[in-house]
């Protein structure tokens, strides 16, 4: 291994950082950085920070959420869910107001639906967006989006999550 300039081997102190690996559990205070455990842990006034999850989640668990933003405007189901999804849609004809995702054609558990209003002269007026939890009956989150136009052209929307 060369010599450094301030004459030991390996890095200089200003060419880098070195954190040795603390036992599981060993987190740091608040305003700390430590290396524990295999993984850089970081701690604010909030708790302590993943810095490789971003939202605290794996890759995998954030697939696997349930989250609306996924599942909302005609897409349905993609990677998380198992294959065969159903997409219902009611009534009939031109102006539907009603499209359900289902795990399956036997329509026992919902995933998501939306909700489809119109207005007099049959532009869409509100639409609502709910999501299942996966016994297909609870409601885990609710997206009311309300339409306002000049004319047929869409001119704002107000959105409501709850």
């Amino acid at each position: 291994m060369p010599i450094t300039p301030d004459r030991k081997p390996g890095e200089a102190d200003e060419e880098g950082i070195i954190f040795e690996n603390r036992l599981p559990g060993d987190y740091p205070t608040v305003g700390g950085v430590r290396y524990v455990d295999g993984s850089f842990s970081f701690r604010d006034s909030l708790g302590l920070f993943d810095p490789r999850s971003g939202s605290g989640l794996s890759e995998a668990q954030h697939k696997a959420l349930k989250q609306l933003i996924h599942l909302a405007d005609d897409w349905g189901p993609f990677e998380g869910f198992t294959s065969g999804a159903h997409l219902e849609v009611t009534p009939a004809g031109p102006f539907p107001t009603l499209f359900t995702w289902w795990t399956g054609v036997a329509k026992t558990h919902k995933i998501v639906d939306e909700l489809v209003s119109y207005n007099a002269n049959k532009t869409v007026n509100q639409v609502t967006f709910r999501v299942y939890d996966s016994d297909g009956t609870t409601v885990l989150a609710t997206v009311t989006d309300t339409y306002a136009y000049t004319g047929v052209f869409e001119s704002s929307r107000t959105r409501v999550i709850v």
